[in-house]
């Protein structure tokens, strides 16, 4: 049982987990172990709440199919459990991530004040550079 909130987790049986071998350098050890993991887990056919759901499925991630499948690789680690506790809390932050509601943007002006001393600055700096010009005799 996956844990994402209090009130929320998801069956083993739903997250398929996959050994296979890792890629890159690694001599012996990579050749012959499969330590890296590959999750797939299906949103669609989940016992996940709709509001997560939906918000899943909006998601534009590259790691999110048209099918509705996320599909996660771990391999940073060179134990196969490491790799799976890390896929698994990689899913758990995506999820939690897809939940959350940004706050809207109230448009604001700037105050009377500002306004003023950013035009004082402007003509400040206007005069020092036009002291800097040609000087007539």
């Amino acid at each position: 049982m996956l844990k994402i909130s209090n009130n929320v987790s998801i069956p083993d049986e739903e997250i398929e987990l996959r050994a296979i071998r890792a890629q890159g350098a690694g001599g012996q050890n990579v050749n012959k172990v499969s330590s890296a993991i590959h999750l797939r887990f299906d949103i669609r056919a989940s016992s996940l709440p709709d509001f997560y759901k939906e918000r899943l499925l909006a998601l534009s991630d590259s790691r999110i199919s048209n099918d509705g499948i996320i599909v996660l690789k771990s391999q940073e680690h060179r134990s196969q459990e490491l790799n799976r506790e890390a896929a698994l809390a990689r899913l758990v932050t995506l999820i939690k991530q897809a939940t959350v509601v940004q706050k809207s943007r109230r448009a604001t002006k700037p105050t009377r004040s500002s306004q003023r001393k950013r035009m004082d600055k402007k003509t400040q700096r206007g005069q020092t550079k036009a002291l800097r010009g040609k000087v007539s005799y």
